[in-house]
């Protein structure tokens, strides 16, 4: 704490002196341990705060209860009949609660409040760039400067999900690819979204930051010592808001080196595989984990969609939506006669590459690989009662990727 600050907190420290324990102490609903300057800053701010209203709850109860008992009516105190103000001393004795109210508001807790804003806006001086992409329903973390991108998603087991297998630790904060950062440096975090509002929210870094569609948003973390570190989406963004944890994984500086090698190699891997001809079954079983992490929560496990809003993709189901959604499907030789059938390859690959606008449909062309890609349209066109025999090869996405 600065020496302003403690200039100007030690009236109200002092006068909270009788509370037996400090604020700040470690309870299950109080704050997590703060790791980031904004997040102790924050706790600051709530710890004084909270400690005035304490005391001035305290102090008020003590002179109500000793007015009611002092002043009652069996002791021959008769009703008093309030009016306004008169006297000078009316008038002082009204006036000191609110210039005292005026003076914690906008001194004793605006000043800090001011300093921890300013501090967040200071992107200045950081060491690193880390873009965080929202979408229904996971994050997306590309490192700029390091060429790895890569999806985080839920991967609390279905079996717990739906009551068959008990709860583990962190049920529904489990993620398959944590967000890794080193400790001691300033990294600023860049904040989108690809559809609508979520928020990118972690408690123990004091930052919770909107993630707008058509915008970036920016924000910063200095951590301050390894560990796992865990958060959520903070805004309504739909049905599978729920299933959208965060999860930032804090190494040393040598740790997070390894990690960047290691994940550059995959990356190069990754790049790699797209130039091998797969075969259908190697396809098949790849694109029904693809679908699973990325597709299942609109068009369902079994392929039938939510009616009026996702479209079945299993064979032989009406669906019936607005106009404009299935206008939109109908151009691209998806929807005919109430049914989604299966349309051309080409047609295929270019809606799941860039989704379809105005429907629902996102673009995975930033979130999934060609691999991914080419395996998810051959199980699609190969499962659901749909028995189409195509065979979609990385290549043939990774040329539909490069005309666009």
């Amino acid at each position: 704490m600065t020496p302003f600050k403690r200039l100007i907190a030690w009236p109200v420290v002092a006068a909270a002196g009788f509370f037996p324990v400090p604020v700040s102490a470690s309870y299950p609903w109080n704050f997590p341990a703060p790791v980031t300057p904004i997040a102790r800053e924050t706790l600051h701010v709530h710890d004084i705060f909270l400690e005035i209203i304490v005391t001035i709850f305290l102090l008020v109860l003590s002179v109500f209860l000793y007015s009611i008992f002092r002043h009652r009516k069996s002791r021959g105190y008769p009703a008093a009949k309030f009016t306004k103000p008169r006297t000078p001393l009316q008038w002082a004795l009204i006036s000191i609660p609110f210039l005292i109210l005026t003076f914690i508001d906008y001194v004793i807790l605006g000043v800090p409040a001011y300093h921890a804003v300013l501090a967040l806006a200071n992107t200045h001086n950081s060491r690193m760039v880390v873009r965080i992409t929202g979408s229904q329903w996971k994050w997306q973390y590309a490192y700029p400067g390091l060429g790895i991108k890569y999806i985080s998603r839920l991967s609390t087991p279905e079996d717990q999900i739906d009551n068959e297998d008990p709860k583990g630790p962190h049920f529904l904060r489990q993620v398959n690819h944590p967000l890794v950062l080193p400790v001691n440096e300033k990294i600023r975090l860049l904040v989108t979204s690809d559809d609508v509002l979520h928020s990118w929210w972690v408690p123990a870094f004091g930052v919770k930051q909107t993630a707008v569609p058509g915008f970036l948003r920016s924000t910063w973390v200095n951590i301050d010592k390894p560990g796992v570190y865990r958060g959520q989406c903070a805004s309504l963004c739909g049905i599978g808001h729920a299933f959208m944890p965060i999860v930032v994984v804090a190494k040393s500086q040598a740790g997070f080196q390894r990690w960047v090698a290691k994940e550059q190699t995959a990356e190069a891997e990754q790049v790699a595989e797209t130039s091998v001809t797969m075969t259908k079954a190697a396809l098949l079983a790849h694109g029904q984990k693809v679908f699973q992490n990325n597709c299942s929560v609109c068009h369902q496990a079994t392929g039938l969609g939510i009616p009026g809003t996702f479209p079945p993709i299993a064979a032989g189901h009406p669906f019936q939506a607005a106009p404009q959604m299935t206008q939109a499907i109908q151009k691209r030789g998806f929807y005919k006669n109430g049914v989604i059938v299966i349309g051309p390859v080409a047609n295929h690959i270019r809606i799941v590459l860039h989704g379809i606008p105005g429907t629902p449909m996102p673009a995975f062309a930033s979130q999934l690989s060609d691999v991914d890609i080419a395996a998810v349209i051959t199980y699609e066109r190969n499962s659901f009662g749909n028995h189409t025999g195509d065979v979609v090869q990385p290549e043939e996405v990774r040329n539909a990727r490069q005309e666009h």
